[in-house]
């Protein structure tokens, strides 16, 4: 269920009796007096709402309400229903049961001498224990491609659970010449269980500066910086006996808490910056995390599968737009440039950038990933430059401009919880506070990416904060139905361990896709498959090559054809 626009209050037109004024003034004066204002964060007290159907998730140390998530009771069960992900049916204690890269197997059935373009194979994938033990049940991480190096092609294929040891995956061949199966145990089904027991507890994974200055004695400056975290649940993740500033956003209703500086009042705060990572990892956890367990290819059928040309064209000349299903795979490489099979991707050069981006205002909100188009927009599009807005490089918020044709590109980081480098609090905005902001129509362009930052927090806060973007996006399309809104999902990364596993980003592009499912006008583009598949090594920040393919798809919905 869509939840209503957000409306915003207009000041009256006529003007105040003499009497309202006054005590409007004496209100507000009040108001003031507990308020402290900082970069659009508003101090005040922590009221819970009432609880409705409150959540308590598996091992969980704290209950979450669908009131406080923002959504209905329906669609928090259709979402644990998207989110389902099958594990031990008893709390594993000994390493050898649980899964053996070493000891797990794949085949390729009903393997054939030659095969078409647009022919399909399918593995099979046996998990076992160090014991070589048949697993009995599923909730292994395994990924899968069919790839071939001399050619830079590659194509990703979706790993089923058959929830008894086995796994099952339908790759296909999308191109002539040969190809191998490739298949690796990013995490056993034991860690996934660790995964999802970490991410729902309210134990601080992840931890961040908040700084803070002010005038002292003498003319001097005061600098202090304290820990900050966020605020969600009764307790929060601030575990400190020197709490605490707090610091709600009126719209989104995020509340984010620091330790109370030393010297400095709470409404002194300029800055935010990354802090440390905090493993709540025992000693036999961190055995099944370690490297020799963990993202490890497993052996398999290694035969060299020959395509043949095959005078049926695969693919699709369906013309880029919103509302487009997003099937398996959603493309392939080939030669390293991404063939889609969601619509009709085009290649952009220098100059064809530039044109299809006249009279466009480009907004990318979202992490560093976003940033990496902008780099790339920055370094591709013909006359494109940069605006110097006496901020950080790599922080933001960025601005380039082409003047002739009337080309704006805004880049900007979304709100804490942010592992960035130092950074003004006054240059954090939620992505919805964003939108709500943009007026949208044919000229717009607003692109936003929301999962790297997110993986180190609750689920039930990521739900809540989807459900805050999708209002905006709502109200958005409704004043400005031709504005293009397209939604980035996460990319896989280099770390696989406690703090930012490719299991927890996986998880909140389920939520995103199954949250705007129903939203008309949109555009999903999973670049979680782009990454998947890729010869280059996992990163957060995906290599050139990835990034050039993925900005070409993005303009091919800009500029169709």
């Amino acid at each position: 269920m869509v939840p209503p626009s957000m409306r915003k209050s207009n000041p009256p037109a006529n003007r105040l009796k003499h009497v309202l004024l006054l005590a409007c003034f004496l209100c507000t004066l009040s108001w003031l007096a507990l308020c402290g204002l900082n970069g659009g964060i508003q101090m005040r007290p922590f009221l819970p709402p009432s609880p409705k159907s409150v959540i308590q998730m598996n091992n969980s140390s704290f209950g979450i309400s669908t009131l406080e998530m923002g959504i209905s009771d329906e669609e928090w069960e259709r979402l644990q229903q998207a989110l389902d992900w099958p594990g031990p049916d008893q709390q594993i204690t000994q390493l050898n049961l649980s899964t053996s890269p070493v000891h797990s197997t794949f085949s390729i059935v009903e393997l054939k001498q030659s095969y078409k373009v647009g022919d399909n194979i399918s593995v099979i994938i046996t998990a076992r224990d160090h014991n070589k033990n048949l697993k009995r049940y599923g909730g292994d991480f395994f990924k899968a491609k069919l790839f071939n190096s001399k050619l830079k092609a590659s194509v990703y294929g979706e790993v089923v659970d058959h929830r008894n040891g086995t796994y099952s995956v339908l790759l296909l061949l999308p191109w002539e010449g040969q190809a191998q199966v490739f298949v690796r145990l990013e995490h056993s089904s034991e860690v996934v269980q660790i995964l999802k027991k970490y991410r729902e507890s309210s134990f601080p994974r992840s931890h961040y500066n908040g700084h803070f200055e002010g005038p002292g004695a003498k003319n001097t400056k005061i600098s202090e910086v304290v820990e900050c975290n966020l605020k969600w649940g009764a307790k929060g993740s601030l575990r400190t006996s020197k709490c605490c500033c707090e610091y709600k956003d009126i719209k989104t209703g995020n509340e984010w808490q620091c330790e109370r500086p030393k010297r400095l009042p709470c409404d002194k705060m300029v800055g935010h910056s990354m802090g440390r990572f905090e493993s709540p990892l025992n000693h036999f956890e961190n055995r099944l995390f370690s490297k020799k367990l963990t993202n490890v290819a497993i052996i398999g059928d290694k035969t060299i599968i020959n395509v043949l040309p095959n005078t049926e064209v695969i693919g699709t000349t369906e013309r880029c737009r919103s509302d487009l299903t997003t099937p398996v795979p959603a493309g392939f490489y080939f030669k390293d440039v991404w063939k889609s099979f969601v619509c009709n991707n085009q290649q952009f050069n220098s100059s064809e950038m530039r044109n299809c981006l006249k009279n466009k205002i480009v907004y990318l909100l979202g992490d560093s990933t976003t940033r990496q188009w902008f780099e790339y927009l920055e370094k591709n599009v013909q006359g494109l430059k940069r605006m110097d807005l006496h901020t950080p490089r790599t922080g933001g918020p960025l601005m380039a401009v082409e003047l002739k044709n009337n080309i704006i590109i805004h880049w900007r980081p979304h709100g804490v919880p942010l592992r960035f480098s130092k950074m003004l609090i006054t240059d954090l905005h939620y992505i919805s506070n964003d939108i709500d902001e943009i007026a949208g129509e044919s000229d717009a362009v607003v692109v936003f990416t929301f999962a790297a930052h997110r993986v180190f927090h609750p689920l039930t806060f990521y739900v809540h904060e989807v459900a805050k973007i999708r209002q905006s996006v709502v109200a958005l399309l409704s004043r400005a139905p031709q504005t293009t809104v397209i939604i980035k999902s996460g990319n896989t990364a280099g770390r696989k361990n406690i703090f930012q596993s490719d299991w927890y980003t996986m998880q909140l592009n389920t939520v995103m896709k199954e949250m705007f499912r129903d939203i008309n006008g949109l555009i999903y583009l999973d670049v979680w498959q782009m990454t998947s598949c890729h010869y280059l090594t996992e990163n957060i920040h995906p290599g050139p090559v990835i990034v050039a393919n993925e900005v070409k798809t993005f303009l091919s919905y800009v500029c169709p054809a």
